[in-house]
């Protein structure tokens, strides 16, 4: 359940693109919602007053009512990493990075992927209105299964959540037919363990299996099915594992063609 949104502002035209699907989630959920922006602590006076008087009126524009603003000093990663943790954050919100900024950098966002300890979502389409489709990047992993049972709390009943996995036929082994034959199965059973164990009011789920490279086939996938959000478990450890959805979520973060979902 999402009680507290924490939206991370960095003043740029696509933060406000954040807010606006961070409010509608919070109106989707009845959650919280508190606006976050980590000062430049160069400014002066009057420029961190002006930089107040601008995120406040975003604030007002864009967000529920009782949603708050909240200023800080830092470092950009350090100090948003620390305000999930102080303000028991639910879900952190970020705006799309497609050029480098210099406070606000891509290298800023990979720290606070590798750390957060909460979903984090990447804003990249300008769009408020409720997910209606999401595409699922599925192994066996827990990261991943994780990842899928959370995009189902975050969307909507009526949306529809596709999960996809890809695989690599191993050589020396059975016949290509034969090892897509199995892992069709043990993605059914997947599927059908995974279904069992949402509430109900949950979004329908579809998928599918695809044989090759798996950051190809998502991006098929992507560009046929037009999904307003990518669903991408990542492990949990020191960094972006290099694994088999670590690597996705790295890569997706900075070319995001949709807005980004992504879970340790």
């Amino acid at each position: 359940m999402i009680k507290h949104i924490l939206i991370a502002h960095d003043l740029r035209s696509t933060a406000d693109l954040a807010l606006r699907r961070a409010a509608q989630l919070a109106r989707q959920h009845n959650a919280r919602l508190t606006l976050l922006h980590v000062l430049d602590s160069r400014l002066g006076q009057a420029e961190q007053d002006r930089v107040h008087q601008e995120l406040d009126n975003s604030l007002t524009r864009f967000a529920p009512p009782g949603s708050e603003l909240k200023l800080c000093l830092g470092k950009p990663a350090d100090a948003v990493l620390e305000q999930v943790q102080q303000l028991d954050a639910d879900l952190l919100v970020l705006g799309a990075h497609h050029q480098r900024h210099e406070f606000f950098s891509g290298t800023t966002l990979d720290r606070i992927a590798r750390r957060c300890p909460v979903p984090l979502l990447l804003v990249a389409r300008d769009e408020d209105q409720p997910y209606r489709e999401a595409v699922a990047a599925l192994d066996f992993s827990l990261c991943a299964c994780t990842a899928l049972n959370r995009a189902c709390q975050l969307l909507p009943a009526e949306a529809n959540i596709h999960a996809l996995h890809v695989f690599e036929p191993q050589k020396n082994q059975a016949d290509s037919a034969t090892q897509l034959a199995t892992q069709h199965a043990l993605i059914d059973q997947l599927i059908a363990d995974e279904s069992q164990q949402l509430p109900p009011g949950s979004p329908s789920l579809s998928h599918e299996i695809k044989q090759g490279g798996i950051l190809r086939g998502l991006q098929e996938c992507i560009g046929s099915r037009q999904p307003q959000l990518l669903v991408l478990g990542c492990h949990g450890r020191g960094a972006l594992s290099q694994a088999l959805l670590g690597s996705l979520a790295q890569h997706f973060l900075h070319k995001a063609p949709c807005d980004v979902f992504v879970v340790r």
